[in-house]
């Protein structure tokens, strides 16, 4: 397997440019399911997870082919990948597949709403949690489909098509809210999502469905109104930049000192966490094309913070700030309220001599004075990214071991901070 190795001590100078999103390039790869004309997508990242899934629409039969590179594009910018689902032959995703990607079970709402039936395998266990897909089922239960549980698949069908519902989330749920989204679009009648997730991730899944044809009320607020339409058409659409990469190299630079701009991103993806990085040191600005991350001479501060959905402090940052943490003056708490098995991370960064504690959903970071570097082993993407934001600023060799889950989430993550002066390279095999 891949390993990265890094010699930390280096400030990180110069710009990186943001990828396009993951968590939003996949659902609206999914959407195309929803018709038979074709779905354009651009500044699609190169990631390990937008192979898989477009391995996952091919079993379908789904035509997809990528463009060659359009003008300002470069391997760091995204890619335009056209999706044409006209001719799907199957709609059963099966366990070998669905396994490799939780997000992939989402396939169930377009297929269900579209054809009436799809018979899609339960996704299986998570490093991070549980994750359970009772509420996304919950949710096509709603709209009419009858479920179905048999031998580890989810079987779904409406042979009538959807009918409009008010589907009232106990608890908010991302998945839950696209799965809920994608199958109202083409429901008979009216679907009114309540405690919806607001996270622009969603809100950019609305407006691409919009412009293929939807009627949809209220993305980005808590409750969602759907009228169905009969049909969608196919249309052009570029995936909103990532704010989980932004969040993690604004962490970088604040930890390790330096002046970085990030450019195609947007503060308002983020402003919970900018806020934090503020109080802890940094200084935040925005930029024509971006943001802005200095660290002040003063030296990172410790700041609470609790993990909430949208517009809250995202979980998929809570890894990189309890890096950046590790270098703060006093003892910051960390409360994790998405995931229960969210500090895997912890004993990795211990091993780089970290000092934090755990006492249920919380993690009581102490400040030390500097880390050393030791070989680390990677147990989720997040947590994957945290050992080389505190790589970053250890001393002497970090070996981060089982990198294929950087590759699931970031996109030529060597290449962007080796540009800005960080000593890190990928040793292959």
């Amino acid at each position: 397997m891949d390993r990265i190795r890094i010699r930390g001590g280096a400030p990180l100078n110069g710009m990186i440019p943001i990828s396009g999103a993951k968590n939003a390039a996949l659902p609206l790869m999914i959407a195309s399911l929803l018709t038979e004309e074709t779905l354009e997508l651009g500044n699609v990242p190169r990631l390990a997870d937008i192979s898989s899934l477009l391995r996952i629409m091919s079993n379908f039969g789904v035509d997809h082919s990528i463009a060659g590179r359009r003008p300002g594009q470069t391997s760091e910018t995204g890619q335009t990948v056209r999706l044409t689902a006209k001719n799907v032959i199957d709609t059963t995703a099966p366990y070998e597949l669905v396994s490799t990607m939780r997000a992939s079970f989402w396939v169930i709402a377009p297929l269900v709403a579209r054809f009436g039936h799809a018979k899609v395998s339960m996704p299986g266990g998570c490093a991070i949690g549980t994750r359970p897909v009772d509420l996304l089922i919950m949710a096509l239960a709603k709209l009419g489909a009858a479920i179905e549980i048999d031998g580890g698949y989810v079987v779904a069908s409406a042979p009538k098509g959807l009918i409009g519902a008010e589907i009232d989330f106990p608890k908010v749920t991302v998945g839950g809210t696209h799965v809920a989204l994608m199958a109202a679009t083409l429901a008979q009648g009216t679907t009114v999502i309540r405690n919806a997730a607001r996270e622009p991730e969603v809100v950019d899944l609305a407006e691409c469905l919009i412009k293929m044809g939807a009627r949809i009320q209220g993305a980005g607020t808590s409750e969602i109104v759907v009228e169905g339409v009969s049909r969608l058409h196919g249309t052009s659409h570029d995936v909103m930049p990532d704010r989980i990469e932004t969040g993690t190299y604004a962490m970088a630079v604040a930890m390790t000192g330096g002046d970085l701009v990030l450019d195609n991103t947007k503060a308002e993806y983020l402003q919970s966490a900018l806020d934090v990085l503020g109080q802890a040191g940094a200084e935040v600005s925005a930029t024509p094309g971006g943001i802005r991350i200095r660290r002040n001479g003063n030296g990172i501060q410790a700041v609470d913070v609790t993990t909430d959905p949208f517009p809250g402090f995202p979980t998929d940052l809570q890894a990189q700030f309890m890096a950046l943490m590790t270098r703060a003056n006093g003892t910051s708490r960390i409360r994790e309220t998405i995931f229960e098995n969210r500090f895997m991370h912890v004993q990795e960064l211990a091993r780089l001599g970290a000092q934090i504690r755990l006492d249920g959903d919380s993690a009581y970071v102490a400040g030390v004075p500097g880390l050393k570097g030791a070989p680390v082993m990677a147990t989720d993407l997040r947590a994957s990214v945290s050992l080389v934001i505190a790589g970053l600023v250890a001393e002497g060799e970090t070996t981060i071991n089982r990198v294929y889950h950087l590759d699931r989430g970031f996109e030529a993550l060597e290449a962007k901070l080796a540009r800005c002066g960080a000593q890190i390279e990928r040793l292959r095999g």
